[in-house]
């Protein structure tokens, strides 16, 4: 009988991603606590990590710190997927780092538009199209344009929907419609990448989510998700409107401040910042202390 190729599988990227922080100690990575902090969110039902996304302020590593990071969440990550996050404006360099990354068994590289330059959308495509050309695993497209400066229409990201690498969206677009015109197509998988609209965004029809307020209250976060894939609403409804404030406070000043004060507050990292990032006041702190703990009890 003739044979016939193995169809290679359509990958998944359902459920709750963690785009984990990055501890520093004395102004080093902190791989320790790196590493302690990867497998205590291993065991509360996540899909997976994104490393040196915005939240692992990225910008402030070089790319040694980025691919030591990447293995300490290996070694860690008691077999859970990784998704690389990665960002620049210079297509050359970002291929070849893209290439660099290849040698690594990733999920997928989490791609923003080019900041800075302000490219045309046949420019957005072409960045987006050359970088998973050049990459060995699937693409996710993070559509963020407040941190990039462009906005990616919708036209844009159903274009780059037919290219068979690129395979899903971190949404923080901040159009609904766009949003729901994507899901609707269905050749990409949308994740939620605001926070506060996790529960709109998977109700409508989105997978997951890549939420950087999940480090806390981590297995509250996958209750939410699982019950709304089971179309239990009034159920998830329950557990996340709790949630909400505690979401308000953690982006109440420059994320990953505020998270990084609470974990530090329990003990699980340093709340040591890259400049120009800075520690989260006082304040706020204690407010997240004592509502993270408010959400804790029975």
């Amino acid at each position: 009988m003739p044979q016939h190729p193995q169809t290679a599988p359509v990958p998944d990227f359902s459920g709750l991603w963690i785009p984990l922080i990055t501890p520093f100690r004395d102004g080093a990575l902190d791989h320790a606590a790196l590493a302690a902090l990867t497998r205590r969110l291993a065991a509360t039902g996540i899909a997976g990590f994104v490393v040196c996304g915005s939240t692992g302020e990225a910008a402030a590593l070089d790319d040694a710190e980025q691919l030591a990071a990447l293995q300490t969440v290996q070694a860690a990550g008691n077999g859970l997927p990784i998704v690389m996050g990665l960002s620049g404006y210079h297509l050359g360099k970002t291929v070849a780092w893209v290439r660099r990354l290849s040698e690594h068994p990733l999920a997928a590289l989490l791609v923003p538009a080019p900041h800075y330059i302000w490219p045309s959308q046949a420019g957005l495509l072409e960045w987006f199209r050359a970088i998973a050309d050049a990459s060995a695993v699937p693409v996710l497209v993070y559509d963020i344009p407040y941190r990039t400066g462009i906005t990616i229409a919708r036209e844009t990201l159903l274009a780059l929907a037919a290219h068979p690498r690129i395979r899903g969206i971190k949404d923080c677009g901040g159009d609904m419609a766009k949003t729901r015109a994507v899901i609707a197509d269905g050749r990409l998988q949308v994740l939620a990448g605001e926070d506060g609209q996790i529960f709109s965004t998977v109700a409508e029809g989105g997978v997951g989510a890549i939420a950087a307020s999940t480090h806390v209250q981590t297995e509250r976060f996958v209750r939410v998700l699982q019950l709304l894939k089971e179309g239990r609403l009034c159920e998830a409804r329950a557990e996340w409107q709790p949630l909400q404030p505690l979401i308000e406070l953690l982006f109440a000043e420059p994320n990953p401040g505020p998270l990084k004060a609470l974990l530090a507050h329990d003990g699980l990292v340093r709340g040591e910042l890259r400049a120009p990032m800075t520690r989260a006041s006082e304040a706020l702190c204690e407010r997240l202390v004592a509502l993270n703990a408010q959400l804790s009890r029975p």
